[in-house]
């Protein structure tokens, strides 16, 4: 397993973006273990899955952040997924190309309401646990997408161009497999049964088994090793 570079931040406050999914909550584990002060930001953007914001509290608590908002904005008014749009299904099989599961601007989104809460923080650090291997496909999970938004937002802050604070957008599981993000966050602690990762969870936070998101989460837990918690109700 790859091993990442730890660096002590003892007292250095970072903003680390929580799903309440299995990735999201690694990052904010090794945020954590990097010495971080954590402030985890949720986003109720009006998914379908909002069991996954239920998992986010629970996450935020048990990895000890120092405050855990969430922010409310409408990604269904705009729609074109399938995520935020009830009549669209949710395909239960792999798709071809980008699929409707992709929700339009959601990480350049959540990345802005991020920065904008570092930049009041001074918090010259930003989690978010995109993963560039074993993912569904979307665009805004890439490396090029990362360090453009890193550019931007040293460029678009009071705090940026004044040079209070030097933003960095840290994305630590970007080329892991999800088996490594696993073994990575079971050597943490993160107790995975608290997270939520499938796109039609009920409301008890039971998983459709099916999606794209299940069939990656169950895969990693496979491929790792790692007794699967996940509970299905299927």
């Amino acid at each position: 397993m790859r091993r990442l570079v730890t660096r002590s931040m003892s007292g250095t406050r970072a903003v680390v973006l929580l799903s309440g999914g299995l990735d999201s909550a690694t990052a904010l584990a090794i945020a954590r273990e990097q010495g971080f002060e954590c402030y985890a930001l949720s986003v109720d953007y009006g998914q379908r899955h909002r069991a996954e914001l239920d998992a986010a509290q629970r996450v935020a608590q048990s990895l000890g952040v120092v405050e855990h908002r969430t922010l409310r904005i409408d990604l269904g008014g705009i729609g074109g997924s399938a995520l935020t749009d009830s009549s669209i299904a949710v395909p239960e099989s792999p798709q071809v190309g980008i699929p409707i599961t992709y929700v339009p601007a959601r990480n350049t989104v959540m990345l802005s309401f991020a920065l904008g809460w570092a930049e009041v923080l001074g918090a010259p650090r930003i989690f978010i646990g995109v993963n560039a291997v074993d993912y569904s496909g979307y665009p805004d999970c890439r490396p090029a997408f990362i360090a453009a938004f890193e550019r931007v937002a040293n460029l678009a802050t009071k705090a940026g161009v004044e040079g209070t604070v030097a933003f960095k957008i840290v994305t630590p599981l970007i080329d892991l497999t999800k088996s490594q993000i696993i073994q990575r966050g079971v050597s943490l602690g993160v107790d995975y049964s608290l997270t939520v990762s499938c796109y039609q969870a009920d409301a008890a936070g039971q998983a459709c088994g099916s999606c794209d998101s299940c069939r990656l989460r169950r895969a990693g837990f496979a491929a790792a090793g790692v007794p699967d918690p996940t509970r299905y109700f299927r």
